[in-house]
């Protein structure tokens, strides 16, 4: 026919098309289950991995919530944050107390001599290299000067080799020259920086400040720290000593009485419901992509569509294990359910909800309750993280396993359909190699006929002739 192609030029049979046609249809089985196993394996690989990442994501949140005073409400505050600043972690109590600042901890700072020639003045000028020995509360550090190094060289190295163990070097330069400062984070009585070695740094060394401890006094009740950063003094507190305290104006005492700054610690109901709300969050978003993979669609024409993951038994018990652990009683108090805090959960998504008005009213006798509802052991929070346990284990987990198995899927599919296109190759081949074969023996049998005939007809005229 016009227009078409023919491939068996001896039969003018379109043979390719034979074969392409007896290929594709031992092919389509196979490769229709091919497909359709990969998509559904890849689909439900991605859903599998955004729940992962939502679960991982929520359990995070869970222990720095674990860690902080999301749940006390708990909030410090300083009179005077010119002299001490603080902090309240989840183990401090309400309550308030006189700080009085008498003296700074202080680091032990050297110097050397004055080099007339500043940074850049060779401080070896030998041909072998010499050590400057830095030593303090009983360890030594040991810097290599080389021949021909500068100040400025040796500042380098100190910083480079010995930053970590909190040494640290400088150089200030005035019009007489430049000298190396050295100086330690340690500070407290007893953590002196010495010199010595062979490097004549130590030479002419003087010292800038004599290491001290923090000297201080809460509530008239006298402490001594080796750092500015005071912990443990008052429970659940961190303060840090920032300046002295200032003399009273007036003051006729010796030394002068000095005024005290008021570090504070109270509950304060809007950053309770902050936190609150922020684990109210953290359950929705988890919920929220779960949510996503699992739903069923209502489309316009009335038909439902399933997500990836709907009626999967795994998301059903992962969801199931949420909500037993937040509808459980828990805590010491009067009220022992978040319900009782006006919060609830949506009955057709399960994601949380919170009643203001309801909240507000609890929370104005029972405050305290709140913390004891999620901390401890067998808090809230320890639960949910438990519960999660066994679907969360990187390697192990039930969504960690799951995902294994897709994978193992997907690359077995994969040798299948390598295993299909060798096989499809092969009947290509083959079925060829007949069709050609059948088509050059046909066109021998044209050939052959086409010269019969001939024969027959150079008779026929021969005699027709005669």
């Amino acid at each position: 026919m016009a227009g078409s192609t023919v491939s068996g030029i001896g039969s003018n049979i379109d043979t390719q098309a034979i074969v392409k046609s007896l290929v594709d249809a031992e092919r389509a089985p196979k490769q229709t289950q091919i497909n359709t196993q990969t998509q559904k394996a890849t689909t439900t690989l991605s859903s599998i991995g955004k729940i992962q990442a939502a679960l991982d994501a929520f359990r995070g949140a869970l222990e720095s919530m674990s860690t902080d005073t999301s749940f006390t409400g708990l909030t410090g505050s300083s009179s005077d944050e010119k002299v001490a600043t603080m902090t309240a972690s989840n183990s401090a109590s309400n309550g308030s107390f006189r700080l009085i600042v008498d003296q700074l901890a202080q680091a032990s700072k050297l110097s050397s001599k004055t080099f007339s020639g500043g940074t850049s003045t060779v401080v070896n000028t030998t041909d072998k290299p010499t050590t400057l020995t830095i030593s303090q509360s009983g360890k030594s550090f040991d810097v290599s000067v080389p021949s021909g190094a500068t100040l400025q060289q040796v500042r380098d190295s100190i910083n480079t080799q010995f930053s970590t163990s909190g040494l640290s070097a400088n150089i200030l330069t005035d019009s007489n020259g430049s000298r190396l400062i050295l100086t330690s984070t340690t500070m407290g009585t007893g953590s002196d920086l010495t010199l010595s070695g062979t490097s004549g740094l130590d030479v002419g060394a003087t010292v800038v400040d004599k290491p001290l401890d923090a000297q201080y006094s809460i509530d008239g009740i006298a402490a001594v720290s080796k750092t500015n950063n005071i912990e443990g003094a008052l429970s659940g507190v961190n303060i840090k000593l920032v300046s002295v305290s200032t003399a009273k104006t007036g003051s006729t005492e010796v030394p002068p009485e000095k005024n005290a700054t008021l570090i504070t610690v109270s509950t304060n109901n809007a950053a309770l419901k902050s936190g609150v709300k922020g684990f109210v969050d953290t359950y929705n978003a988890l919920l929220s992509a779960m949510n996503a993979e699992t739903k069923v669609t209502k489309n316009a024409d009335g038909t439902f569509t399933s997500a990836t993951l709907t009626n999967d038994s795994t998301m059903r018990s992962l969801q199931s294990s949420l909500r037993n652990e937040f509808n459980a009683l828990s805590g010491t108090g009067t009220l022992k359910s978040l319900a009782q805090f006006g919060i609830g959960s949506d009955s057709s998504t399960g994601l949380l909800t919170m009643d203001d008005k309801k909240w507000d009213k609890a929370v104005a006798t029972n405050a305290a309750d709140i913390n004891s509802m999620f901390a401890g052991k067998d808090g809230m929070l320890a639960r949910m993280k438990a519960a999660t346990e066994d679907y969360a284990k990187p390697a192990t987990g039930i969504l960690a396993t799951r995902s294994t198995t897709l994978s193992d899927s997907l690359n077995d599919l994969i040798k299948q359909q390598s295993s299909l296109d060798e096989r499809m190759e092969a009947l290509t081949k083959s079925l060829s190699d007949k069709y050609n074969a059948m088509d050059t023996l046909v066109a021998q049998i044209r050939q052959q006929s086409e010269n019969i005939l001939g024969t027959l007809n150079a008779l026929n005229n021969q005699k027709n002739n005669s």
